[in-house]
C-alpha cells in the first residue's frame, strides 16, 4: 500500500506542477492578478485567488512528501476550491467543454477517488 500512496501522491503532484506551469506562464504574459479573459469587470477577489494558485499549487506539491496527509488535504482543498469558483465563470460564458474546466473536473474527480487510497498508504508517525 505505500507504493500505491506514493504512486497516487507523484501523480497529484505532477497536475498540481502541470497548473503551476500554466500559472506562471499567465503571470509572465499578462501580470500576477490578470483577469483570465474575463474582462476588467473581473472582481479582483479572483483575480488573487487565480495569482496565488502560483504559490498554492506548488506548495501542495512539495507537501504531498515532505507532510503526506495535510498534502493530500491541502490538495483536495485546493481543487475543489478552484473547481467551485471556476464553474460560476465556465457558466457564466458557457465555456464547459474547455480543455482548462475539463481537465480540473477530472482532477478533481481523481483526487476525491484516489485520495482515501494515497492516505491509507502512509504510515503514522
Amino acid at each position: 500500500m505505500p507504493r500505491l500512496s506514493f504512486a497516487i501522491r507523484t501523480l497529484f503532484a505532477g497536475c498540481l506542477l502541470v497548473a503551476t506551469t500554466n500559472h506562471l506562464h499567465a503571470d509572465l504574459a499578462h501580470g500576477l492578478l490578470w483577469d483570465y479573459g474575463y474582462g476588467d469587470s473581473t472582481p479582483w477577489g479572483s483575480r488573487f485567488f487565480w495569482g496565488a494558485l502560483t504559490f498554492l499549487d506548488p506548495l501542495a506539491a512539495l507537501l504531498l512528501f515532505r507532510k503526506p496527509r495535510p498534502g493530500i488535504v491541502f490538495t483536495a482543498a485546493i481543487i475543489i476550491a478552484d473547481v467551485i469558483h471556476n464553474t460560476f465563470y465556465v457558466a457564466l460564458n458557457r465555456q464547459w467543454l474547455e480543455t482548462f474546466y475539463i481537465s480540473q473536473t477530472v482532477f478533481l474527480l481523481a483526487v476525491l477517488l484516489l485520495a482515501p487510497f494515497a492516505w491509507k498508504g502512509i504510515k503514522p508517525y
